[in-house]
């Protein structure tokens, strides 16, 4: 049967791709983002995971006005990096799991979940960067990459509990997929930001902090909080968040934290990381 072996979240800020793919990640201003991963990459490497389900919201390059899918799996073989406006990022073309992403489609929706099931689509950097943080700039990703897009973009976004009460599902459709395979769930985005208005660059690194915290010890705490708070506390971007609890619902209640990292900032944005050990 399938496991769920660890949980990742991470932010998924466009420069950090941008810094990567021009060989700026030893300058000052990005070495110490990118040693909050140093850990990670040599973790993840003796990990070996087979697929990747990985959280993460379109930025208007999959997904337009015309079409909003408050969920969506991908369910293809595989994903092209899409333009964002400046051509593709040099990276893989991501491979996907098909049977394990239609097994996945298949137990949630019957669980009274609503999934847009993709099977042809681009992922951009929401995704792209995540991968790279954790993998490096390799020729080829070495794991199938099931991606599952959140509206996190325009009102009205998923409710925190909602994605919380998704990720259980999420769980047991995976433990119920009959081929023996190491799963990692990641959860992407925020943390704290505005891209606009008066308060463009909010950072609060207190609830980012707290938020963190809870989501390690107490999620159900963390699923209760509303949109309104996200809002006021970590900004316009901050609801990303939501995300995060679709990977810790897919998780047992008590986790092993193996790895924190926080930094601000990162191109107006504050950069969190989490490594969670699901127990055997």
């Amino acid at each position: 049967m399938a496991k769920i072996t660890a949980g990742v979240t991470t932010s998924h800020i466009p420069a950090i791709g941008a810094a990567l793919d021009n060989g700026r990640s030893a300058e000052p201003y990005w070495a110490k983002v990118f040693s909050g991963y140093d850990f990670s990459k040599r973790w993840i490497a003796e990990e070996k995971p087979d697929v990747v389900f990985l959280v993460y919201n379109d930025h208007a390059s999959a997904f337009s006005l015309e079409m909003i899918p408050t969920f969506a799996i991908g369910c293809a073989d595989s994903f092209k990096p899409a333009d964002e406006g400046w051509g593709p990022r040099p990276v893989p073309t991501v491979q996907g799991h098909a049977d394990l992403a239609w097994h996945i489609a298949q137990s949630v929706i019957q669980s009274d979940f609503d999934l847009t099931i993709i099977n042809k689509m681009d992922v951009d950097h929401g995704l792209t960067v995540p991968l790279s943080l954790m993998f490096g700039q390799p020729q080829a990703w070495p794991c199938r990459v099931i991606p599952f897009a959140v509206n996190v973009v325009q009102y009205p976004p998923p409710s925190g509990a909602r994605c919380y009460a998704l990720g259980k599902a999420i769980r047991t459709a995976i433990e119920s997929f009959d081929e023996d395979l190491n799963v990692q769930i990641w959860g992407t985005g925020g943390m704290s930001h505005q891209l606009q208005g008066p308060r463009a660059g909010l950072i609060n690194a207190e609830f980012d902090n707290r938020f963190l915290d809870l989501l390690v010890n107490d999620p159900e705490a963390a699923a209760r909080i509303p949109h309104a708070e996200y809002i006021r506390e970590a900004g316009s971007e901050g609801i990303e968040l939501v995300m995060w609890l679709i990977m810790r619902g897919a998780l047992a209640e008590t986790v092993e934290e193996l790895h924190r990292f926080y930094h601000v900032p990162a191109s107006n944005t504050a950069v969190g990381h989490l490594i969670l050990k699901n127990p055997a």
